[in-house]
């Protein structure tokens, strides 16, 4: 398959977004070498690259560069993306990865160094402003080789730019806690009371809704609490801590939280506690930003206008989610440096003020404190200051994460499905971790 062919996979969802130049054909003169060119990228069916995609004409428009794309569920994105980056030539030019997929796709070596393209002035905009962007998404997102080989550091590299940047905010239900006197929840005894609380004031309502299901989800909704308890994977030697007594602490609050929500929330993945949380069954809802708009969609929820948004609740620290999807150029793609201006323009201050006009996810803070953003989307403000908040380490991007996750997910939904005691089930995960770390290397420099 050619760049300049249409993608014809069978599980995708391919929309062609080419348009001509601009009317007078005046091509500015960063983009005039690549006028002409055809871009193929890869992206996930999610809100922010539903909105993305709606930009990409004006792309076209003031470039002459013609964009193509191959839509895909997440999973599907990450088996397409595994064959692709393995040719000697590939079909995309730029791909969206989420968040722990940096960790292979650098050690396999297969995405681009951005350096060579930053230091380019024919390619690099002067007025970027990289200093903009949300620093723990560039972090998280695309440095790779510095601390614990995935945090910044003298000898870290830039692989990717945050492009649907998430994080995890509460959200409240507006009405229940005005009808029954109740304060928004700042710290974790607050969250964990109300949490059981609401279920006594209102029978039928569930007090907090969360992902629960077993395997990446189990393990998304501990991390969620670990990492503001103050507890981690590791410790700074590698050595698992998931079995301490914060590990404990938050596993005992998942399954606290599981406990007095709705029948079948066991089961719960992150749409199944968002659309409980939208259909009036619980009064608050802790995960990621990206939920906020089907919230205010009347085609989709029951609780337009009634939904109110406050940082993550903080434990011994002020500490929420990075997760979300960024954007780079594989190794084997054939237009590199007209998707490196693609990926440049995408993340730029104009066009992320016009993503997220459309309901995408911002990649900088000056779009969070936009007026006309704000007016819009009144939440874009408390999201900003909560992206502040949102920590690199939340969990450790290394090449053995996927094994360890996918342990953990099991053994949490056995705590919380089967009765599985927390701390022995804990320890059999930190103990199976330690073997997966040691086969690993880990421990090699010890």
């Amino acid at each position: 398959m050619t760049k300049h062919m249409k993608l014809t996979f069978a599980a995708a969802v391919v929309a062609s977004l080419g348009a001509p130049a601009l009317a007078d054909g005046h091509i500015p003169a960063p983009y005039q070498p690549y006028a002409g060119t055809t871009l193929v990228v890869n992206f996930p069916a999610h809100p922010h690259y539903n909105a993305a995609i709606k930009v990409l004409p004006e792309f076209t428009k003031q470039t002459g560069i013609e964009v193509e794309v191959d839509q895909l569920q997440y999973l599907k994105m990450r088996e397409r993306q595994t064959l692709e980056l393995t040719k000697r030539e590939g079909d995309y030019d730029l791909i969206s990865y989420v968040v722990f997929s940096k960790a292979d796709y650098v050690f396999a070596d297969q995405l681009e160094n951005l350096a060579r393209f930053f230091m380019n002035p024919k390619l690099a905009d002067p007025n970027y402003d990289s200093a903009d962007l949300i620093d723990g998404y560039v972090e998280n997102i695309g440095l790779a080789g510095g601390e614990k080989g995935y945090l910044p550091g003298p000898t870290a590299s830039l692989y990717g730019i945050p492009f649907g940047s998430e994080t995890s905010v509460l959200g409240y239900r507006k009405d229940i806690f005005e009808k029954h006197g109740l304060e928004v929840p700042t710290t974790y005894d607050e969250l964990l009371d109300l949490a059981c609380r609401i279920p006594e004031l209102e029978p039928e309502m569930g007090g907090l809704a969360s992902r629960a299901a077993s395997g990446h989800q189990a393990s998304h909704a501990f991390l969620l609490h670990l990492n503001p308890l103050g507890g981690g994977i590791f410790d700074d030697s590698w050595e698992p801590i998931v079995n301490n007594e914060t590990g404990v602490e938050a596993a005992n609050a998942l399954k606290t939280i599981v406990d007095c929500g709705i029948e079948g929330s066991q089961t719960f993945g992150p749409s199944e506690a968002a659309a409980a949380f939208a259909q009036g069954d619980y009064a608050m809802f802790l995960d990621s930003i990206a939920f906020a708009a089907t919230f205010e969609d009347p085609s989709k929820s029951q609780v337009v206008g009634q939904v109110g948004w406050a940082l993550h609740p903080e434990g011994v620290k002020r500490a929420s989610q990075t997760g979300g999807f960024g954007i780079g150029i594989p190794k084997n793609a054939q237009n590199k440096e007209a998707a490196f201006l693609l990926m440049q323009w995408l993340t730029s201050k104009e066009a992320d003020l016009m993503i997220a006009m459309e309901g995408g996810n911002p990649s900088r803070f000056s779009t969070y404190e936009n007026a006309e953003l704000n007016a819009k989307y009144p939440y874009a403000a408390t999201f900003g200051e909560a992206l502040k908040y949102a920590d690199p380490d939340w969990r450790p991007i290394i090449p053995t994460w996927g094994k360890i996750n996918a342990d953990l997910g099991t053994t949490l939904s056995q705590i919380i499905t089967e009765g599985l005691d927390v701390q022995e089930g804990l320890n059999g995960v930190a103990e199976r971790s330690r073997a997966i770390m040691d086969d690993a290397g880990y421990y090699t420099w010890n």
